[in-house]
């Protein structure tokens, strides 16, 4: 049986998040679908994997209440998720900012401008070097993948981004067109709405994140590398044109897009290692975790 993974977004408000909460919860078991969906009184934010049949109903009955909603469908199922987890959150994006973000039935009040992947390349093709690419990401994603030449905040997680926005790094782009990206756009319909807050005075957005761009130009277009993704594949490349291989072991510098676990339970953090080194190093770099790994036997 043929199996999908729905990506999905959408901002309007919720009157009674854990009562939307609770539908979408009894909606998914009923259909075996599993994944992580997060909802707040800004609207809902889900990635789903089941057979496509159940998807197709799922995306059907959320329509109902959330419409219009665009769904994109991706290669994989339940498999690639553990479980299914739907919670009730402040914010359906973690960026520490729930005051400050507005919404209405139209989505994200004074957000950038939305762009479709050949709007992008035009204005490119138009503003050329002027036109800045500011990735919305954790800087660990832009690892394997981003925009050519594009400017990689020093994040870790997206609650980092009002620290980075208020440091002064980047006043330089204020009077700049900015181009704020990220996976499937929901990131940058909040991170581009606090940039405008913050005096950034032109601020777009690519409608659909990278995945839509990837769809229409694959390796032809200004987007060069891998796909970080959120589920078990852990990322994903794009058909057409010529790849682009950006990932590096962070031990050996040998291409790679595999992110490995630090072998330090207490860290974990994800780092990028070749199958050799995460075999035989097996922790993240860092001196002390390089010491407990030792000591561990591994």
């Amino acid at each position: 049986m043929l199996s999908k993974i729905l990506l999905y977004y959408k901002f309007q408000p919720i009157a009674d998040p854990k009562a939307v909460m609770l539908w979408q919860r009894d909606l998914c078991e009923s259909l075996g679908l599993k994944g992580r969906i997060l909802i707040s009184e800004h609207g809902i934010n889900g990635t789903v994997g089941g057979r496509m049949d159940a998807c197709k109903i799922y995306a059907r009955k959320t329509r109902e209440y959330f419409k219009p909603m665009e769904f994109k469908w991706s290669e994989g199922g339940a498999e690639d998720f553990p479980k299914l987890s739907v919670k009730v959150r402040d914010e359906i994006v973690a960026f520490g900012a729930p005051g400050e973000l507005k919404v209405d039935e139209s989505g994200v009040i004074g957000g950038g401008v939305h762009l479709k992947p050949e709007e992008v390349n035009k204005l490119v093709e138009e503003r050329g070097e002027e036109v800045v690419f500011f990735d919305g990401r954790n800087a660990m994603e832009a690892q394997i993948g981003k925009f050519k030449n594009a400017v990689v905040p020093d994040v870790s997680t997206t609650h980092d981004f009002i620290a980075e926005l208020d440091s002064g790094k980047y006043d330089w782009m204020k009077d700049k067109p900015v181009v704020s990206y990220c996976t499937g756009g929901i990131r940058c319909e909040v991170l581009s709405s606090l940039m405008k807050n913050r005096g950034f005075e032109e601020v777009y957005q690519i409608d659909g994140g990278i995945v839509r761009y990837g769809e229409k130009y694959g390796n032809s277009g200004l987007w060069e590398g891998s796909l970080y993704v959120f589920d078990r594949r852990m990322h994903m490349e794009f058909e057409g044109g010529e790849f682009t291989q950006l990932g590096r072991c962070a031990h050996c510098g040998s291409e790679t897009n595999d992110f490995h676990n630090c072998g330090n339970q207490a860290c974990r953090k994800q780092t990028l290692m070749c199958p050799e080194c995460a075999s035989s190093v097996g922790h993240c770099g860092d001196k002390d975790c390089a010491e407990i790994v030792a000591a561990s036997g591994r």
